[in-house]
């Protein structure tokens, strides 16, 4: 990112206000990260990690700005996000998942200004053997994607981002309005 926010585009700090004051899930916690440096002039960067205990779920919300556009992107402004989650071992025989996760992603873009979507859903099965085959599988998916927004207005898909990473770790939705409460420990 500039040095200098103040000297940055005007679009790229309307898109840093707007991520600032994303609606976040309370289930999900987003922290800032040290942005990639050479993908673009301007490049911001959050952390979400999902909070439910037992859940293991976190990614990487990245926005780039590039005044001069970039063909690829078709445009000036570019989102590359990444989920990684652990998950129930009956996804590993799941032959549908990635196309569900994929749905999920393309559901919570449905209402924003996008295009140029694009993206792989990954499904990773670890299998013990020997002395350790008593231990359960492991799966463990990551979905990493990437869009350009046709404006400014990026808070509204880190909400779309922190609700794919919250489907993905197995966490329910949360219509508008609704907060999820949490029992206390036994």
């Amino acid at each position: 990112m500039a040095d200098d926010i103040a000297s940055a585009p005007e679009l790229f700090r309307e898109a840093l206000r707007s991520i600032a004051g994303a609606h976040v899930r309370r289930d999900v916690r987003v922290v800032e990260v040290p942005a990639p440096g050479r993908i673009a002039p301007y490049a911001a960067a959050i952390s979400g990690e999902a909070v439910d205990p037992g859940i293991e779920a976190s990614g990487r919300f990245v926005l780039l700005h590039d005044p001069d556009g970039n063909d690829a992107w078709d445009g000036t402004l570019r989102v590359v996000a990444l989920v990684k989650a652990q998950v129930e071992p009956e996804v590993g025989a799941d032959e549908m998942w990635a196309d569900v996760a994929w749905a999920w992603l393309v559901e919570a873009l449905e209402d924003l200004p996008h295009r140029e979507r694009g993206g792989t859903v990954t499904k990773v099965v670890s299998r013990s053997f020997g002395e350790i085959s008593e231990r359960p599988d492991e799966v463990h998916v990551e979905v990493r994607v990437s869009w350009t927004p046709e404006d400014a207005e990026i808070g509204a898909h880190v909400t779309a981002w922190t609700e794919l990473l919250a489907s993905c770790a197995g966490l329910p939705p949360v219509p508008d309005g609704v907060a999820v409460l949490r029992g206390r420990p036994a």
